[in-house]
């Protein structure tokens, strides 16, 4: 006789996705379970020891807006912290930090325990519960999972948060060994149940670099690359960062290494036909530089500490699964690592996944009610992306529960909205990665400004309240305080407000024409120069977003019969009926579809 424990929320994983998705449904008031396979990989950072960038640096933002615990973690651990694209406008501004991998990890298991409504538990998820409504319908529910150990954990919904580890296989050079991430294992028995549901699996692979022994490392022949001055910190709860920041470093390859791989890379499993899944583009492996970009004569490497109290370094740029001998052999030609030993070695992780464009814009998925897909599970790649899929998904997870309107947020809201749009609506062909390119209102999605865009709806929610809620409405109005005083103060015969719209004119030079400005808070300070000075621009934005908010207002039933529209393309039915966009809006992003399907849509609609 099995063992049941009832949950309103299981999550299954517990990786940047599955944390997030736990803490949300929980914080909602859900009664939640998160189950992983070992206690001692919660948030654990399986490749680089970093958080942010340019566009992901926006996302963690974003994912702190709303209540979740990436930015607050990452605040409290980091050992570097670096604003990238500085000299660029405020929308291309991107947080970066490198963390202390063990603390960072320690960190988020904390958040997790202490968190009310949220079980951790360490269960190896086997199989889905499925119910069948025994009408015939497609669409089946998902009422829980079983774990090893003949037992059930019954839920009302249930968030797969897997990683890499459906069904995994690492390959070193010939080797091949089942698992999702050195020293761990893989997990089949999910993979079958969602076939079962009739959801598509694809498979995709993904490497890592070598680790290297720090004390084995000549950094007097590397480039310095110090963090900050002034960091900016990545949590809007947190006030100022004066932890001490440990320097990374800068070395390169050369013609002797490419010459060295080059010459291998028939073992190389890339090349040798071992492997024909395909890898993030924008990450690819060494293999694939000295190929792909064979002109260059190097590649920029980045020697990345993982932590205060251990001498491990992570090499960025050089992600490879090419044999131990070969990776050895590398690293004695590259400038400062002449005598550095290997304590990890490269490898590639093959893995199953399922094509996103299977889900609802709220994640989930359209084969059947109740379960929730978020991370890379969904074909993408990345702390960030995962993060960001997760809270949507637990706080979708719990309004399902709860019987409320899915979170859905749009492109002109947050880059998590771009995300997810991009998932559902185009699909995948190679692992995703977030950029500020893929925003087409980016002007409007700065990271500096991410509370004021979606801390009100978390608010609403239930995801964001107590001091995070008090804080939020004490900035802004300060906000609003300091944009009235500008506008009210004047000097010359004009406001301050139009002499801040000068393009030479910055807060301190407002500050000489007005003693009284010296006081403004610096968050609220920053908001305004950067409302004030792009306000031209965001209008021009602003005018966009009006317009296809009304494409987005007409909306497509549910249940539409594409197939009945005669006069649209064969290609353009079957893409509208396996993707069922809510609205044109939606459907004018579809991939293939013509500005003439569109129209012939909108008429029979209109009709």
């Amino acid at each position: 006789m099995p063992s049941f424990y009832d949950y309103d929320v299981v999550v299954v994983g517990a990786g940047h996705a599955g944390t997030e998705a736990a803490l949300a449904a929980a914080r909602m008031g859900a009664k939640t379970a998160l189950l992983t396979a070992n206690l001692d990989t919660v948030g654990q950072m399986s490749c680089n020891p970093a958080i942010g960038g340019v566009g992901k640096g926006q996302i963690v933002r974003e994912v702190d807006a709303l209540g979740g615990a990436m930015g607050r973690a990452i605040d409290a651990t980091g050992i570097q912290f670096r604003m990238l694209n500085r000299r660029k406008g405020p929308a291309m501004h991107g947080p970066r930090a490198q963390a202390d991998k063990r603390a960072y990890q320690a960190e988020i298991k904390r958040v997790v325990e202490e968190q009310e409504n949220l079980s951790l538990r360490q269960e190896a998820v086997e199989g889905l519960v499925v119910e069948r409504d025994g009408q015939g319908s497609a669409r089946h529910a998902v009422t829980g999972v079983r774990v090893r150990g003949d037992a059930i954990y019954r839920a009302k919904a249930v968030v797969l948060t897997t990683g890499t580890f459906l069904q995994a296989l690492m390959h070193t050079g010939e080797a091949k060994t089942p698992g999702g991430r050195a020293g761990e294992g893989t997990s089949s028995g999910l993979s079958a149940a969602l076939a079962e549901l009739g959801i598509e699996l694809r498979r995709f692979k993904t490497g890592t670099p070598p680790r290297l022994n720090g004390r084995t490392i000549d950094y007097s022949q590397c480039e310095e690359q110090p963090g900050d001055d002034a960091p900016t910190p990545f949590s809007f709860m947190t006030d100022s960062l004066d932890a001490e920041q440990i320097p990374c470093h800068i070395t390169y390859t050369n013609e002797a290494v490419h010459d060295l791989i080059r010459a291998n890379l028939e073992r190389a499993p890339m090349y040798s036909g071992q492997i024909d899944s395909s890898g993030p583009r924008y990450c690819p492996s060494i293999e694939d530089k000295v190929v792909r970009f064979a002109e260059k004569a190097q590649h920029q490497l980045f020697l990345e500490p993982e932590g205060r109290n251990t001498l491990e370094v992570y090499v960025n740029g050089v992600s490879t699964s090419l044999p131990r001998d070969v990776q050895d052999a590398m690293f004695r030609l590259i400038r400062g690592c002449e005598r550095a030993e290997i304590l990890r070695y490269g490898y590639a992780v093959e893995y199953d996944y399922a094509p996103p464009d299977q889900l609802t814009p709220a994640l989930e998925t359209k084969a059947a009610a109740g379960l929730f897909l978020a991370g890379q599970i969904n074909g993408t790649t990345g702390y960030e992306e995962a993060a960001a899929q997760g809270l949507v998904a637990g706080a979708n997870a719990a309004l399902k529960v709860a019987d409320r309107e899915p979170l859905v947020l749009g492109r002109e809201e947050a880059y998590i909205g771009v995300l997810i749009d991009d998932l559902v609506t185009r699909g995948v062909d190679e692992p995703y990665r977030m950029f500020t390119s893929r925003a087409e209102y980016r002007l409007l999605l700065r990271h500096d400004n991410a509370d004021r865009r979606l801390t009100p709806v978390a608010m609403r929610l239930g995801l964001v309240r107590g001091e995070r809620a008090a804080r939020f409405e004490a900035k802004s109005a300060e906000v609003v305080r300091v944009a009235g005083l500008i506008d009210s103060l004047r000097s010359e015969g004009r406001s301050l407000t139009e002499w801040l719209r000068r393009p030479e004119m910055g807060w301190d030079d407002l500050v000489l024409r007005a003693s009284e400005l010296a006081s403004c808070g610096a968050e609220a300070v920053m908001q305004v120069v950067h409302d004030t000075k792009y306000a031209g621009y965001i209008a021009r934005q602003q005018t966009d977003v009006d317009r296809q908010r009304r494409l987005a207002e007409k909306r497509i039933p549910e249940h539409f019969d594409y197939a009945a529209l005669g006069q649209l393309r064969r290609e353009a039915q079957e893409k509208l009926s396996r993707i069922r966009p809510r609205n044109l809006d939606q459907a004018s992003r579809i991939s293939g579809l013509t500005p003439a399907d569109i129209a012939l849509l909108m008429a029979h609609l209109k009709a």
